[in-house]
This record gives C-alpha cells, sequence and structure tokens, in this order.
C-alpha cells in the first residue's frame, strides 16, 4: 500500500496497460494525481498492489470515494480488504467487478460490521466498428469560455455524485482541456458530450447529458458518435460506461458501435 501515486503508477502501469481498456479508470485517476493536475485533496489517497511475485491485481481509494477494485480477481479480494481494514477507520462502499466487490464486502463487514447493498451496476463498452448516428437537427462544436455555468449545472444534475461539489471547476477544466463538445440547434445548446484525455491510445466517453425536455431527439447520440470520430482520428480507442438501469442509453452506444467489456457493481456500507 501506499499513497504515492508515482511510485504506485511506476509499479502497476506495467501490468494495467496490458489493457488499458479494461484498467481506464484506475490508469486515468492515478496518472492524474501523479503529474499533478487532478484538484487538491484534503486527504491521502490509499493505493494497493498485489504481487505473485509480479504484479497480479490493484486497487484504489480516493478521498471521500469508496474502494475501486476494476477488474481485480475475486482470491485477491478478501487480502485487499484486509489492507483497507487496516488504515481506513471507515468506508462508504466499494465498487468493481462483482465477484470481486462481493467478496471484498463480505470481509469488510466481517470485520468492520454493519451490512452491504448493492446500489449501482455499470457496464464498461469498447467501439468496435463506428457507426454515424443523426440528429433531427443541430450541429457540434467545442464548449465555448461563457458555458461554463451551464455546463456546470448539467454536470451537478445529471452527475452530481460522481461530481461531489466541485462542478465549476470540473467544467472548468474541461474547457482548459479542450474535452467537451455541445450539440447545438439554433444556436442554443441541447446536450452536451466530454471525455478523458487520451491515457495509453484510450479515450474514455463522458459524461453524456441532455436535459430532460430537450431528450429522444438524438442529440446525444449523434454527438456521442461525434466525439468518438474524434477519438478514432486521433489514432485512440474509444471506451465509455453505461448504467445497466438505463436500457436507452445502452441501446444508443451499441448503434453506435461500442460492444461490452465487463460489468462492474457498487456496494454501499451501512
Amino acid at each position: 500500500m501506499t499513497s504515492d501515486p508515482q511510485a504506485f503508477a511506476q509499479a502497476v502501469f506495467p501490468f494495467l496497460q496490458q489493457d488499458p481498456v479494461l484498467h481506464t479508470i484506475i490508469m486515468s485517476n492515478v496518472h492524474e494525481r501523479a503529474n499533478g493536475t487532478a484538484r487538491a485533496e484534503d486527504e491521502p489517497s490509499y493505493f494497493v498492489s498485489v504481487h505473485d511475485p509480479d504484479v497480479v491485481g490493484v486497487a484504489m481509494r480516493t478521498p471521500g470515494r469508496g474502494v475501486y477494485l476494476g477488474a481485480l480477481r475475486e482470491d485477491l479480494a478478501g487480502p485487499v480488504a484486509d489492507a483497507y481494514a487496516d488504515v481506513l477507520p471507515e468506508l462508504v462502499g466499494v465498487a468493481g467487478d462483482r465477484p470481486a466487490a462481493r467478496a471484498f464486502a463480505q470481509r469488510w463487514c466481517e470485520r468492520r460490521g454493519g451490512s452491504a447493498t448493492e446500489s449501482r451496476g455499470t457496464r464498461l463498452h469498447k467501439l468496435i466498428e463506428f457507426t454515424r448516428l443523426e440528429a433531427e437537427a443541430g450541429t457540434p462544436r467545442p464548449m465555448k469560455p461563457d458555458e461554463v455555468g451551464l455546463v456546470a449545472a448539467w454536470g451537478k444534475d445529471g452527475f452530481a455524485e460522481e461530481l461531489a461539489s466541485g462542478h465549476h471547476e470540473w467544467a472548468e477544466r474541461h474547457l482548459a482541456d479542450a474535452t467537451l463538445w455541445i450539440w447545438e440547434v439554433d444556436g442554443e445548446p441541447v446536450s452536451m458530450a466530454g471525455y478523458h484525455r487520451a491515457l495509453f491510445a484510450v479515450c474514455r466517453v463522458g459524461p453524456v447529458y441532455t436535459p430532460p425536455e430537450r431528450r429522444r431527439r438524438g442529440y446525444a447520440g449523434a454527438l456521442t458518435g461525434h466525439v468518438t470520430e474524434q477519438i478514432l482520428a486521433d489514432g485512440n480507442q474509444a471506451c465509455l460506461y453505461t448504467d445497466l438501469a438505463n436500457p436507452t442509453s445502452n441501446k444508443i452506444y451499441a448503434a453506435i458501435g461500442y460492444r461490452p467489456v465487463r460489468d462492474f457493481v457498487d456496494y454501499d456500507f451501512s
């Protein structure tokens, strides 16, 4: 275990980059903290690597969040839970590949009491064969400087839990990085789609958001397709996560050419 993201990256990235799509969440989080582009945090992160004798699994816990296991093997979840139980007085939950997340939750509750409740399921998709989608009207364009407030409000409305309280800072970062696109109809923004900068030739699309009153007109699908096309044109792979409880978005992304890679689950601890 370490709280040094640079040391952790040096130790585990050779393992993770064997499949940079599958490990995109951990790699991007560690990379941002290692190179100093992540926002300032009041608490340390705790990164864990499992060795046998080379790295065979990793996990991370960043401030204010649960432990993220990613694609950790089920048989490694217990020892990882023990490692975190030794340094964390409490934990809000765990997320990762279902068998590993379940095993971690069981071990955590055995040691700390309480209970674990499955709260969310997500699916990682990878773009295999691209198909452009059309909207009923409008065109894509990059986010403008005077849209930071709008993008922050959309982010707060659609992704309050993921973005915590840093909506405005998150919107400003997308503007500075030129990683957020707007779908515009008659001069009015109606949808947004962002992405993470390439890491080991992989870009993760998201978040994608359309205000409720603008939905079911093809804006999000067309914009996601446009962003995906830009990623591919730069020579990178594209991937994204969907909520398993939202069959509409899963259907749209499948039409673009995204195919399932792995399902993940969140457990909340009482």
